[in-house]
């Protein structure tokens, strides 16, 4: 006689759950309308000649960006459950000035103090650093070599690194690139004989181009952080939850390592 009230309450139990589900849904429904307010999660990415933890490249085959943001972009709009929109730019500081056009939703750049006029800070999930790559035949074997005059040195505009070497530089030729590929093509035919921007990126370069080389000596040291555009602050805290989670739960290890970044390390 007792497992009928036993019976009964385990369906009540049941039914309570499958409400409770039921309401799930339209919660979640409300923080995506504040995440991804055009029902897609647009992601802004910075599509580059070489790859590194914050520069994505094009997939030879299909001409789609992949790297390190693609993957975390993916995760983002997974734990969203909406699709995701990819949204190309040429530099973090064109990523950090398009936060007021409604253009995109979330992306993933190298802090700077300045950026956060334009953008809000999350937390990091990864150390950026930025290094010179020189010219084959060249005779620079220190930083302090390319400070002279004659030395022609380029970089990427908008760019951190870009304005670190601006204001260090003060007898070397310093020429900002609109765009990666056309910086690495003038190194690979000699005529700059050093190029700044991050160090993955100059490693991979000098790995397609020989004799070129990548100096030890860092120019700068920064985090990759997640980032909203300025003054939403819901999709500023969904945000830092989700790379927080993403750490913790392997997903950045696991974009790190499928884009050949393996030896990187996770930021605490």
């Amino acid at each position: 006689m007792r497992l009928i009230p036993l019976a009964a309450s385990l369906v009540a139990v049941a039914l309570s759950s499958v409400l409770v589900l039921a309401g799930a849904p339209e919660a979640g429904a409300e923080e995506v309308r504040d995440i991804a307010p055009t029902g897609s999660l647009r992601v802004a990415i910075a599509v580059g000649p070489a790859a590194s933890a914050f520069w994505t490249t094009r997939d030879p085959a299909t001409a789609k960006p992949r790297g390190v943001t693609v993957e975390l972009a993916k995760a983002a709009a997974g734990k969203l459950r909406v699709p995701l929109q990819l949204v190309e730019y040429l530099s973090s500081d064109e990523i950090a000035a398009a936060s007021s056009k409604d253009a995109w939703d979330i992306s993933f750049i190298p802090a700077e103090a300045r950026r956060e006029q334009f953008v809000d800070h999350g937390p990091a999930y990864v150390t950026y650093t930025s290094s010179y790559l020189v010219r084959a035949g060249s005779d620079i074997g220190s930083v302090a070599d390319i400070d002279r005059a004659g030395i022609r040195v380029g970089c990427i505009e908008g760019t951190s690194t870009s304005r670190t070497v601006a204001k260090a530089l003060n007898h070397a030729t310093v020429t900002k690139f609109a765009k990666a590929e056309a910086a690495a093509e003038l190194i690979g035919n000699g005529q700059l004989d050093a190029l700044a921007m991050g160090t993955r990126a100059v490693e991979g370069l000098s790995r397609r181009l020989p004799g070129t080389r990548v100096l030890k000596e860092l120019i700068q040291s920064t985090g990759v952080v997640v980032v909203v555009p300025k003054g939403r602050a819901e999709a500023k805290a969904w945000a830092a939850h989700f790379l927080q989670d993403s750490k913790a739960d392997g997903t950045v290890r696991r974009a790190l390592d499928s884009a050949g970044f393996d030896h990187e390390e996770v930021a605490p």
